[in-house]
């Protein structure tokens, strides 16, 4: 089952786990959130255990090309965000 895990359903699973109502959940997702996207603006690392590290990366400018067309572009520089899964993780996702 392909399903896309949205923050409601992760309050609603913080609900049903711990009991506090749906509003203190919704706020207690999204603070959660707030607070690793304010970590990874600043240039830290998010290391959740048993479940992986994200990190910034800043990326250089550089020549690519259309694959399409074959035109050559100038890609700017920009950070970009990427995610390394813990070995658990990795182990219970090949598990499954």
């Amino acid at each position: 089952m392909n399903k896309t895990i949205t923050r409601s359903d992760l309050a609603n699973a913080v609900h049903q786990q711990i009991g506090l109502s749906h509003n203190e959940c919704s706020h207690l997702v999204s603070s959660v959130l707030e607070e690793v996207t304010e970590c990874l603006i600043s240039g830290g690392s998010v290391k959740l255990s048993s479940f992986g590290t994200f990190s910034v990366q800043s990326k250089n400018e550089r020549l690519g090309r259309n694959p399409k067309t074959g035109v050559e572009a100038v890609i700017t520089p920009r950070r970009v965000l990427s995610f390394r899964p813990s070995n658990l993780m990795k182990k219970r996702i090949n598990s499954a």
